[in-house]
């Protein structure tokens, strides 16, 4: 949090404060001069200096609270995404969800301290305007006074009735946020298979649900807008005509009733502050979000240091959800192993699973004989490496999405970006590695390279490569694996292939069919069963 800017906020909060009360006096003094025919500039000198002040004070504070809700949504932004970078892939937040946290909720969470300080100048010059208005005639205080309960109570009723309101609709936003962004990453498939309504449907489907949260909330704002339009000029209309009495009386001047009308609106400043309190609620309701990601406990990942062993995979009774069933496999380290199966038959979880990506429902994956679960990032990173079918590239130029996530010098990527036979297009580019990825127009086979690369980079002790070759052809394929080979020599790899050549070549092949283990040999001995061979005619060899 940024304190000297909140500590400005308070004292320019306290300027605005103290010149808000001194203004109805100084206006009094000032009007009584003009009308008693004083000709001294002193009392118009003052009231200038007061207004000025308030005025001085209020931009500054306004500037001051935007800068403090800036810097202190940043800092909620960098809490929440350490926090939701230790949880990993254990983090229950969908991906929609977790954003909208990040964005929306920080934002609203990072004003809470401005409508704090905003809320408690406001009751500070209200307590100070009953006060000086009762040492200017104790009979108009005690009307004024009057009004005190039905304020209350009109603050009162409002932030009880928004409170659930605001919250429902920011969980539901949430919600839809979630909904959405699944949708996004699914766009292609969404309109090839032609269900684009039905999953307009799915994505909307909570839309009822804000709807009727955010018609309670702005329909508890009307009813507090308008009962406080009428209770203002209400209690004002009241105190003007005790002040009359007052005048007739000779108790009061003409300025003191210009004052008494100053004290009495800003006494009511609360009432016309009842809006902040809807920002209030909204703020705690994003708030209370953002604490349900910070409390949640990260997995005890325990000190392991250097991790022994030379890269075995062992899955022990594994299920994930209705993905994969029972799974028991052990991997020698060293091993060159190809999955393969029909499409949906588990092939991606298992090698999540693999990784550590994925949390098993039940069972557990070891690595040299330590769980999975009990590395940190920075372990799994250092002795997993991850190609994927469809890598995200991260980074401003080829060489950061290379060395992404990793201390790899130049060196090091040309020689991962030659092992995954990228190197060559790399160098062709306007500004070699250098070149922004922005202005990189890469093929599907070429970001598939610089995305083993990158896997590559980190020298890792195991190597899981989920369809991460698919869009190269066979012989461009064969010679990235010659190459892992000669560069990672004894390092295990898993391969998710859908390729007969790729399978041939491994030690050994997994055939899963319906989530579960159907084999585990090598490719020439399951090639002899007609279900096996089923598999790969369904696959097309070279890619589309």
């Amino acid at each position: 949090m940024d304190r000297p800017r909140l500590v400005a906020v308070i004292v320019t909060a306290l300027a605005a404060t103290a010149a808000s009360l001194l203004l109805p006096s100084a206006l009094a003094a000032a009007a009584d001069a003009v009308i008693g025919g004083h000709s001294g500039w002193r009392p118009v000198l003052w009231l200038l200096l007061v207004g000025g002040v308030e005025i001085g004070a209020d931009v500054v504070g306004g500037i001051l609270i935007a800068r403090l809700t800036s810097s202190a949504s940043a800092w909620l932004r960098r809490r929440v995404a350490d926090r939701l970078f230790a949880l990993g892939t254990r983090s229950p937040f969908a991906e929609g969800d977790a954003i909208s946290r990040l964005t929306g909720d920080c934002v609203g969470a990072g004003g809470i301290v401005p409508i704090v300080v905003q809320l408690g100048s406001a009751t500070v010059i209200s307590t100070g305007a009953v006060v000086l208005l009762a040492l200017l005639d104790w009979r108009l205080a005690l009307v004024f006074l009057g009004s005190i309960p039905f304020a209350l109570l009109l603050a009162r009723t409002h932030l009880r009735n928004t409170a659930d309101d605001v919250l429902a609709y920011q969980r539901v936003s949430g919600e839809l946020a979630a909904r959405l962004l699944d949708a996004v990453a699914g766009l292609r498939t969404i309109a090839a298979s032609g269900t684009a309504d039905r999953e307009a449907e799915r994505v909307l489907r909570p839309l009822p649900r804000l709807t009727l949260a955010g018609r309670g909330m702005w329909r508890t704002q009307a009813r507090m807008v308008w009962r406080a339009a009428l209770l203002l000029p209400a209690v004002e209309l009241v105190a003007l005509t005790a002040a009359g009495f007052g005048v007739l009386d000779g108790r009061l001047t003409i300025g003191d009733v210009l004052a008494a009308l100053g004290y009495v609106a800003l006494g009511m400043g609360l009432v016309t502050q009842i809006p902040l309190l809807t920002t209030l609620s909204r703020a705690r309701s994003c708030a209370q979000r953002l604490a349900e990601v910070l409390d949640a406990d990260a997995p005890d990942r325990g000190r392991l240091g250097l991790l022994p062993g030379h890269g075995t995979l062992e899955l022990r009774r594994v299920t994930v959800g209705t993905a994969l069933t029972d799974i028991d496999l052990v991997l020698p380290a060293g091993t060159f192993t190809a999955v393969v199966g029909r499409s949906g038959s588990g092939k991606s979880t298992l090698v999540g699973v693999l990784g550590g990506l994925r949390v098993p429902n039940a069972g557990e994956a070891l690595l040299d004989g330590r769980g999975l679960h009990r590395l940190r990032p920075e372990e799994l990173r250092a002795v997993i490496g991850y190609g994927f079918e469809r890598p995200a590239l991260l980074g401003t130029t080829v060489a950061d999405a290379v060395g992404y996530g990793s201390w790899a010098g130049d060196t090091a990527v040309r020689g991962a970006c030659r092992t995954a036979q990228i190197h060559d297009v790399v160098a062709r580019l306007p500004h070699g590695y250098q070149t922004p990825l922005a202005e990189t127009p890469l093929s599907g086979g070429e970001a598939q390279r610089l995305g083993l690369a990158r896997a590559i980079v980190h020298n890792p002790r195991v190597l899981l490569l989920d369809d991460a070759t698919a869009s190269l052809d066979t012989v461009t394929e064969a010679a990235v694996e010659h190459a892992i080979s000669a560069v990672l020599p004894g390092r295990t790899r898993v391969v998710v292939t859908h390729r007969t050549t790729t399978a041939s070549r491994a030690d050994a092949v997994v055939w899963l069919d319906n989530g579960r283990v159907r084999a585990v040999a090598p490719h020439a001995r399951l090639w002899r069963l007609p279900d096996y061979r089923a598999v790969f005619t369904e696959e097309s060899e070279e890619p589309a």
